[in-house]
């Protein structure tokens, strides 16, 4: 098992024209590396990237990973952020959703194998299911229901946690694996059904806010510069931490005290409407980031109505340009994991 210790890498990011893999591949293009984005497209944007078009370092792939892939060119790192993050896209095509989680973080793995890279896995916070800990510390086994709705990303995620750890006892893959707790910021697909996304194109539209369940559940939202801080973070530090980590924020809010929050920064005048909660959504969801402190040295910075605060311009830009039809209606589970969000 070998890593490369050049200042300078070539960067491997599966899922890079997703909402926090497009993040991931401007930060590490501003550190000097090259960057090979690769994305399916199932549910990135060419949009997310569309400004790295004619940067020197950088280069789009089409591809799934569930499909072999060799890049013909060295690589010294993998971050691996493929597969939809939200419900309603995880759920549209389940088999593919735990095919891309376990065939595909397979296929990364011997590719990372084959070039000796580094690997790092974007796993969820979904691993703790409903959790019965609270806050939830990546030594606790979670509580998931592994036949229910979500168990296709749930399961997938927790198979994709095994083989990286399987592959780095076997010393094949220098391999590390991240819990990506909700995280928020610039684009996030205005219809993918998360909580922050709908909230506010709801709230800018004028359209009722959708509430699923008693809007009492809780959630800690995590800036998308703050997770990609974590993410390089934890790629890059030695030794290896063999053990999962999480990162989010650890500030925990009910979705009715985010609903609020959104209607008094957009100035919207909107009404709440509460629907039945989603199968199996988790009512308690905040991370225990002592590890990722202790180990990395990370923390996160910007608090949630600063995050919002950058985002809610993001989104009126989207409806200003193009506004989005049914986007109202759109599930909202409380739940919103990245990452990683491809």
């Amino acid at each position: 098992m070998m890593s490369s210790d050049r200042s300078s890498k070539t960067i491997l990011v599966a899922g890079g024209a997703g909402f926090v893999g497009s993040h991931l591949c401007d930060a590490l293009l501003a550190q000097g590396h090259s960057v090979i984005c690769l994305d399916s497209f199932q549910t990135g944007s060419r949009r997310n990237v569309q400004a790295l078009d004619n940067h020197p370092r950088f280069s789009l792939v089409e591809a799934d990973i569930c499909e072999s892939f060799d890049p013909r060119v060295h690589i010294d790192q993998i971050y691996n952020l493929a597969c939809p993050a939200s419900p309603p896209h995880y759920q549209a095509d389940p088999v593919r959703t735990m095919m891309t989680s376990v065939l595909g973080t397979g296929n990364l793995l011997h590719l990372a194998e084959r070039h000796g890279a580094q690997f790092l896995q974007a796993s969820t916070s979904e691993v703790y299911g409903d959790p019965q800990q609270h806050p939830q510390r990546e030594d606790y086994w979670g509580n998931v229901n592994c036949t229910g709705p979500r168990a296709c990303y749930d399961e997938g995620k927790r198979a994709a946690e095994t083989l990286c750890f399987d592959m780095l006892r076997a010393d094949r893959v220098d391999a590390r694996v991240v819990r990506i707790f909700n995280t928020y910021g610039p684009r996030m697909s205005p219809d993918d059904g998360r909580i922050v996304s709908n909230l506010i194109v709801q709230a800018l539209r004028g359209a009722p806010l959708t509430i699923y369940g008693s809007g009492e559940q809780t959630r800690s939202f995590c800036y998308v510069s703050d997770l990609v801080s974590g993410l390089i973070a934890l790629m890059n530090v030695n030794p290896n931490p063999g053990m999962p980590v999480n990162i989010g924020n650890p500030g925990e809010f009910t979705i009715a005290e985010l609903a609020d929050l959104v209607l008094e920064m957009t100035g919207s005048a909107s009404k709440l409407v509460y629907r039945p909660l989603p199968v199996d959504d988790p009512q308690r969801r905040r991370p225990d980031i002592t590890r990722a402190k202790e180990l990395l040295g990370w923390e996160p910075r910007l608090p949630l109505h600063e995050g919002l605060a950058m985002t809610i311009p993001y989104f009126a830009e989207l409806l200003r340009r193009k506004p989005l039809k049914g986007s109202g209606r759109a599930q909202a589970s409380g739940t919103a994991a990245a990452a990683a969000p491809a």
